[in-house]
């Protein structure tokens, strides 16, 4: 099954391979655009919540 998360994969290695054949930090380059479509993926699919995600780096916590 395809998946919203799979696509954006797809995407970001389209988009790291021509980086690469502009040779700027390829192998950098590449890891970043497949964790950034990964994450697009994610969010369409609606697996990752970007509040709590944001709460977290802010150092909100919820209540326990």
């Amino acid at each position: 099954m395809i998946t919203a998360t799979k696509v954006g994969i797809f995407v970001g290695a389209i988009l790291a391979v021509v980086w690469f054949a502009l040779g700027f930090w390829a192998f950098f380059f590449v890891a970043i655009a497949m964790i950034l479509g990964a994450l697009i993926g994610r969010i369409i699919d609606g697996k990752l919540d970007i509040r709590s995600l944001v709460d977290t780096f802010r150092g909100k916590r919820t209540s326990s």
